[in-house]
């Protein structure tokens, strides 16, 4: 089932709340604001896909809460159409350049409101879409590198400000090249797909993010886990992938069961943190891995600034 939309009214007037939540509420998930001050906190807690904002206020008119919403970050996206009974182009052209996407103007006329409202909200749509399929790979369909970089970055920065940890893990499918010279790049891509829901499977939770880096290599992002907590969901993971039981042959005998490496790191960032050598931290723990027999773990976790050289975890199977 699709979620259903949802469309922020911020208007003083009781009656057009009334009246454009008539209009509305058959086709979307209506929220009323009675001032400005609560729609900007109500945009904010709840990320309509729309907003209708009156220009007449008292205390905070709405071309003030335009410029509040156009600077914050987690509004200043959001489409708004103002609702406005002023027919002077001075201020159409205020809202505007402030970054209005459209006018309607009162009195409401219910079929207008609808299709000017629709029209948006399939904008939305598409926009949407569009930014799914710029951030998926599309042949796992899980997150693609680009949208990794764009949430190590926000993660990092928030671990930063609110004094969190932050881990990554870094996953390599183990001889994965052998696999595709005994079976074929088509076979290859399969066990890509397998693999790949066995993570979206293991890593199923909201705060998480798990991406195709490149070939057979993936990242995870674990925002707010520990080394330990961290390891137990990773474990899990590769014990699920070895379960799987995917053979490869070679001169039609079984030479052995496609399996991963992971690398790790965990730490506590703080602003003279690096995030390049925290991602270093977790490659290196991968290359050890890989190196001392692959189907295994190794992490390590610390928060010295230059080198994470803590404790070293590994599982074997």
């Amino acid at each position: 089932m699709t979620e259903q939309q949802r469309v922020l009214v911020i208007d003083d007037e009781i009656i057009n709340l009334k009246v454009i939540s008539s209009i509305l509420r058959d086709d979307v998930d209506v929220i009323l604001a009675k001032s400005g001050k609560q729609g900007i906190r109500k945009a904010i807690e709840l990320t309509p896909d729309l907003i209708l904002l009156d220009v007449m206020m008292p205390g905070m008119d709405g071309f003030e809460v335009m410029m509040q919403l156009r600077h914050d970050v987690r509004t200043c996206a959001i489409p708004i159409i103002f609702i406005t009974a002023l027919s002077n182009e001075i201020h159409e052209e205020k809202g505007l350049l402030l970054g209005a996407n459209d006018y309607i103007q009162k009195p409401l006329h219910t079929n207008i409101v609808r299709a000017r409202i629709q029209l948006h909200l399939k904008l939305v749509k598409q926009q949407r879409m569009l930014e799914r399929l710029a951030n998926i790979d599309p042949l796992t369909s899980l997150a693609n590198r680009r949208k990794y970089q764009d949430a190590i970055s926000m993660e990092w920065d928030l671990a930063i400000t609110n004094q969190h940890h932050i881990s990554l893990a870094i996953i390599d499918i183990d001889n994965f090249k052998q696999y595709n010279d005994c079976h074929g790049h088509a076979a290859g891509d399969c066990v890509l797909q397998q693999v790949a829901s066995v993570f979206s499977k293991q890593f199923n939770h909201e705060t998480y993010l798990v991406a195709r880096y490149g070939g057979e290599e993936f990242v995870v992002l674990l925002p707010r886990l520990s080394k330990e907590e961290s390891l137990t969901i990773v474990r899990n993971c590769l014990r699920a992938v070895e379960q799987l039981d995917l053979p490869y042959h070679a001169d039609d005998k079984r030479v052995g069961t496609v399996t991963i490496s992971v690398g790790g790191a965990t730490c506590s960032p703080s602003s003279s943190h690096d995030i390049d050598e925290f991602f270093s931290s977790a490659d290196k723990m991968l290359y050890l891995a890989k190196k001392e027999g692959k189907n295994r773990v190794y992490w390590v976790s610390g928060d010295d600034s230059q080198n994470l050289s803590g404790l070293l975890e590994e599982q074997k199977s």
